[in-house]
């Protein structure tokens, strides 16, 4: 696995910060100028320095693109994390692909763009102007640089993203299509991709004197998201190649379902249709053949909006557990913020380190929990400090803008 995340860029920094709770939350000047009402966001904190030990000089001259950045970063993390090689052959690697996801791909290198062109400068804009704008911008820089040879491609639904290109990958390998799929997902930083969020008020704006205060799912003093970025990625493997040349297993992908609400019912644009929620979760059980009684923990989308009640009174029924009998439940959204398009592979590493180490991470800012939630599940189950345990199947979801979902099962590895 590979992780650039607001609270930790490297798998070792960023489990530190999940298992502690600690924030990657700041304040910006530069949303504060532009007159944002929320003025706070999470962002990983990468220098030069660390880029060039995944780009050439070359590359990153006039390189604009935070997106494919934080991607590749994650990305060859895992690869190299997975003990896979990077050595450079003329034969590309035809049994490995990646499927690597975004919601917008260099958002800064595309206004950029526009301004030379507006000021009749085309000529200006450089040789990688369209890598960096296209959407597959990230797989491609990565297919180029692991040298892959399977599929390659970028996939792209809103929220939902990290957790649908887990699912995809999964479902390629099954199919006997790849030996293994480099997952994952990535999102562009700054006012360009936030300001709309903003502009429809559904981030916070209380908290800009208290960053790491501001993220707050499940509270009953929650008043919106904090928007994040960043990238996810995990090297899926089928079995019988993993055993063969003596890959760590973090844990095992035993199935998962995407669908969508359609935005009927209760379900829009931007609202989830519960139906839907609840059928995704259960048909990803159904895929793998477990019940909902069979789920220690559930890591959940729960961006501290509105909808985290709903969201938890869904978990309550596709599982069909409620009070103390719930499962443990957490979100790494009190500690990263909303990393949008990122969102799911991120919270899947984390939720992938949880199953390997034996622990549930605590949920921050939510000393207050939400009356509306309490009514469903005990209060005990949304742990406020870190709980050392074995689990065994923890479940991760993800609904996106579009009435899009999906859900991951992830399972302890048994040799």
């Amino acid at each position: 696995m590979g992780v650039a995340a607001p609270n930790g860029v490297g798998l070792d920094a960023f489990q530190h910060a999940v298992k502690n709770g600690i924030s990657g939350i700041k304040h910006f000047e530069e949303l504060e100028r532009l007159k944002f009402s929320c003025q706070i966001a999470g962002m990983p904190d990468i220098s030069t320095e660390l880029a060039l030990k995944y780009f050439t000089e070359l590359e990153l001259k006039n390189f604009n693109s935070s997106g494919i950045l934080y991607g590749v970063i994650a990305g060859i993390d895992a690869w190299n994390d997975a003990g896979l090689s990077m050595e450079r052959f003329d034969e590309p690697d035809w049994d490995s692909g990646t499927i690597f996801g975004s919601g917008t791909s260099g958002i800064n290198k595309f206004r950029e763009s526009i301004y030379k062109i507006d000021e009749f400068k085309v000529r200006n804009l450089g040789s990688n102007s369209v890598i960096q704008t296209m959407n597959s911008g990230v797989s491609a820089y990565l297919g180029g640089k692991l040298g892959l040879g399977n599929l390659v491609t970028s996939n792209s639904s809103a929220c939902t993203t990290g957790t649908e290109s887990i699912i995809l990958g999964y479902e390629r390998i099954q199919s006997g299509q790849a030996k293994r799929i480099l997952a994952g997902s990535t999102s562009d930083s700054g006012p360009y991709i936030w300001g709309g969020f903003d502009a429809m008020r559904v981030c916070t704006y209380k908290h800009n004197q208290s960053p790491e205060t501001g993220s707050r799912p499940m509270s009953a003093s929650a008043s919106g998201f904090v928007p994040a970025s960043g990238a996810g990625a995990l090297v899926l493997e089928d079995l019988e190649t993993a055993l063969a040349r003596g890959a760590r297993i973090y844990a095992e992908v035993t199935g998962g379902a995407l669908n969508s609400g359609g935005q009927r019912g209760l379900g829009t644009l931007t609202a989830p249709n519960p139906a839907a929620v609840q059928k995704c979760i259960q048909s990803a059980m159904l895929s793998t053949g477990i019940t909902g009684q069979e789920v220690d923990a559930v890591n959940g989308h729960l961006t501290a909006t509105a909808k985290d009640g709903l969201e938890i009174l869904n978990w309550s029924t596709a599982l069909n557990r409620k009070g103390i009998d719930f499962p443990y439940i957490n979100s790494l959204k009190s500690t990263v913020g909303h990393c949008l398009s990122a969102a799911g592979s991120i919270e899947s590493v984390a939720t992938v380190l949880q199953l390997y180490q034996g622990f549930v991470f605590p949920n921050r800012n939510c000393e207050d929990l939400n009356p509306e939630i309490e009514t469903v599940i005990d209060a005990s189950k949304v742990p406020l400090k870190l709980i050392e345990t074995d689990l065994n199947v923890v479940l991760k979801a993800s609904f996106g803008f579009g009435d899009v979902n999906g859900c991951v099962v992830f399972k302890k590895y048994i040799s």
